[in-house]
């Protein structure tokens, strides 16, 4: 318990000193004025103020402070009928409870609310993750296939009379980097489809548009389409959750590689590109499929509204919701000469690769 107060103590240091200055300013007020006065009234907005936290926690400590302040102050007013204070001060603590019990309420029903998207988010992803199947089994079987050839290599080495002990050195050399190649693969996918609760950490975009792209390179190699990325290396961190900004990225990508699937070979391109502008982030994917028609780009982030024949119109949305979520913004726009442009900005963090 102890832990996570200071946790919430140090996540948000400005919100918690605008809580304490507030506090405290209602309570000098309190204080000074007469007994009459429902002074008290106005911690109500302290605990307002208390919900940005998003802890039911945090949340009952700052209703436990208000109304302790609120009762201290009555003993130290000396203005004033000392019955109208009381009933004054009753009402203020009812006030007071009241208002905390239904913030907590609120923030309750907030979190399950926010669980609830988080699983519908993983879902999402798992089925992503299960069309990528087929894919994804031919990147884990290449270097797999790899270090068998490798390991008999080495065998062969070590068997020969004398035994070449620097060529089995670098058939091993060549396992260990194709172990480590699998284990990447593997590491995606797990990191992509693991349960866990939405964080708040900064990191490095362009590195998570990367792993997005080698997890889908298949897939792109599969249906012959021309990758190209623009992906600024002066990028400012951007704070949230990682694995559900990857989910957004994905989901778009492969949304390019479906509308991709009707277009000559030839014609396949598709563009990544990351560029910073004004304290914002953007994130873009471009293609020349098919395109979506200008009357539908109004609706196409809308829940259950999908231009794909079996479609079931939740990934843009959940997309949607994963941005704002973060206090960013969804794009969609017809891309010259064909295909769309589907994109996404974030506030930077400020913080730039070392």
């Amino acid at each position: 318990m102890r832990r996570e107060f200071l946790k919430y103590l140090f996540d948000m240091p400005l919100l918690w000193l605008g809580i304490a200055v507030l506090a405290g300013l209602i309570f000098v007020g309190d204080t000074i004025t007469d007994l009459e006065i429902a002074f008290a009234v106005l911690y109500v907005s302290v605990i307002l103020l208390s919900v940005n936290f998003g802890r039911t926690g945090a949340i009952a400590v700052v209703g436990i402070v208000c109304a302790a302040l609120t009762v201290l102050s009555y003993f130290l007013t000396r203005h004033g009928a000392s019955h109208a204070g009381l009933i004054n001060g009753i009402l203020s603590l009812v006030a007071i409870g009241a208002t905390t019990y239904l913030a907590i309420r609120i923030e309750t029903f907030d979190a399950r609310a926010r669980e609830a998207q988080s699983e519908l988010a993983r879902m999402s992803r798992l089925m992503i993750v299960g069309e990528l199947g087929t894919s994804i089994a031919h990147e884990v079987s290449q270097p797999i296939t790899a270090i068998t050839a490798n390991s008999n290599a080495a065998l062969r080495w070590l068997a020969a009379t004398p035994a070449d002990q620097e060529e089995a050195r670098r058939a091993i050399e060549r396992i260990v980097m194709d172990a480590g190649r699998a284990g990447d693969v593997i590491g995606r996918v797990r990191r992509l489809v693991a349960r866990s609760s939405p964080s708040r950490d900064t990191f490095d975009l362009t590195e998570a548009v990367g792993d997005v792209l080698e997890l889908v390179r298949g897939e792109i190699r599969k249906n012959q389409i021309l990758l190209r990325t623009e992906l600024a290396s002066d990028l400012s961190f951007v704070a949230g959750d990682r694995v559900q900004l990857q989910q957004v990225i994905l989901n778009f990508v492969m949304n390019a590689i479906e509308a991709l699937a009707d277009v000559d070979a030839e014609g396949r391109e598709l563009l990544v590109s990351a560029a910073a502008a004004e304290s914002k982030i953007t994130v873009s994917v471009r293609d020349t499929g098919i395109g979506v028609a200008p009357a539908r780009l109004d609706r196409i982030f809308e829940a259950f509204y999908t231009t794909k024949p079996n479609g079931m119109g939740m990934g843009l949305a959940i997309s949607r919701s994963i941005i704002e979520a973060h206090g960013g913004t969804v794009y969609a726009a017809p891309n010259f000469p064909h295909g769309s442009v589907f994109g996404f900005t974030l506030p930077a963090d400020g913080k730039t690769r070392g």
